[in-house]
C-alpha cells in the first residue's frame, strides 16, 4: 500500500507540471495572463504552436540549431569521456591519480567564472558566431562528469575480460568496441543523456558566444519571442515553446532512463 501512494505521489509530482505546461500551451496569451474565469479558462487553440512555426521568430531554424549542438556535443562527450575513462581505470601511471582529482576538481568550478575569458579565448580562434565553436563550449563543460562516470564504468569490468582479448590477440581499441562495449553501455547512454540535456537546454553560453539571429538556439530564441509594444510578453508563446523544448528531453529521458540509473551506480561500489 505504501509503495503505491508513493508512486502514485512521484507520478503526479512529475506529471502534473508536464500537463500543466501543455494545457497552458493550447490557451490563448490573454487567458493566460487573466484571472481564472470559468467561461473562458477551457478555451484552447492551436494559435500559438502556429504562429511560431510561420512567425518570423525563426523558431524552427533554433530548434534545428539546439538539435544540431546538442546532439554533437552528445556525441563528441561520450567519444572523449570514454577514451578517457578507459585510460583513467586501466593505465596506471604516476600522475594518474592527480590528473583524475584534477578533473573532478574542475567540476566545481562554475564556467560562469570563466566566461570572459573563454571568449576572449574563442573570439582569438575565430569560434565565436559558430555552432562548432558552441559544440566545443559545451562538450569541454560536461566533459569531466563524462569522465567520472567512463572511468567508473570501465573500473567495474573485471579486468579478466580484457586479458582474455589480449591473449586472443586483439587491439585495445578492438577489445573496447567489442569486448567491453555491451558492459558500458549503460555509462555511455548516462553521459550521452547528460551531455544532450545540458547543451539542449544551455542558455548563457549560447547567448555569449552567438550574436548572429540565423544561430540562435532554442533557448535564446524563447527569450526573445516578445511581442507588442514595450517588450510586452505574450505567454502564449513562452508556453508553446517550452512544451516544444522539453519534447526531445522526456522522449530521451524515457528512452534511456534504464541505462541512465544503471549508468549513474555503476562503479558505485568498486573504484
Amino acid at each position: 500500500m505504501l509503495y503505491a501512494v508513493g508512486g502514485t505521489g512521484a507520478f503526479l509530482v512529475f506529471t502534473v507540471p508536464l500537463a500543466w505546461a501543455l494545457f497552458r500551451s493550447v490557451q490563448p496569451g490573454d487567458v493566460i495572463v487573466a484571472a481564472p474565469d470559468p467561461a473562458t479558462f477551457f478555451d484552447v487553440t492551436g494559435e500559438n504552436f502556429v504562429a511560431l512555426v510561420t512567425g518570423p521568430g525563426n523558431l524552427i531554424g533554433a530548434v534545428g540549431n539546439s538539435l544540431v549542438v546538442a546532439l554533437s556535443t552528445a556525441a563528441l562527450t561520450t567519444v572523449l569521456a570514454t577514451a578517457a575513462g578507459y585510460g583513467f581505470a586501466r593505465f596506471r601511471f604516476r600522475s594518474g591519480p592527480v590528473l583524475f582529482a584534477l578533473v573532478v576538481a574542475s567540476m566545481m568550478v562554475p564556467f560562469q567564472a570563466i566566461l570572459t575569458p573563454l571568449y576572449l579565448q574563442m573570439n582569438t580562434m575565430r569560434l565565436t558566431d559558430s555552432l562548432f565553436g558552441l559544440v566545443l563550449f559545451n562538450t569541454t563543460v560536461n566533459l569531466p562528469f563524462g569522465i567520472l562516470v567512463m572511468r567508473n564504468a570501465f573500473s567495474s569490468v573485471p579486468g579478466e575480460l580484457e586479458d582474455s582479448a589480449h591473449i586472443d590477440g586483439a587491439s585495445t581499441l578492438r577489445i573496447v568496441t567489442s569486448v567491453l562495449r555491451p558492459l558500458i553501455v549503460p555509462g555511455a547512454a548516462t553521459v550521452a543523456l547528460y551531455a544532450f540535456l545540458a547543451a539542449w537546454t544551455e542558455f548563457l553560453g549560447a547567448l555569449t558566444f552567438l550574436t548572429d539571429r540565423d544561430l540562435y538556439t532554442l533557448p535564446v530564441a524563447l527569450v526573445n519571442l516578445q511581442q507588442g509594444t514595450y517588450g510586452d510578453i505574450d505567454f502564449g508563446f513562452i508556453a508553446a515553446g517550452s512544451v516544444i523544448a522539453m519534447i526531445p528531453c522526456v522522449v530521451l529521458y524515457v528512452a534511456l532512463q534504464r541505462f541512465y540509473v544503471a549508468g549513474l551506480a555503476s562503479g558505485a561500489v568498486k573504484g
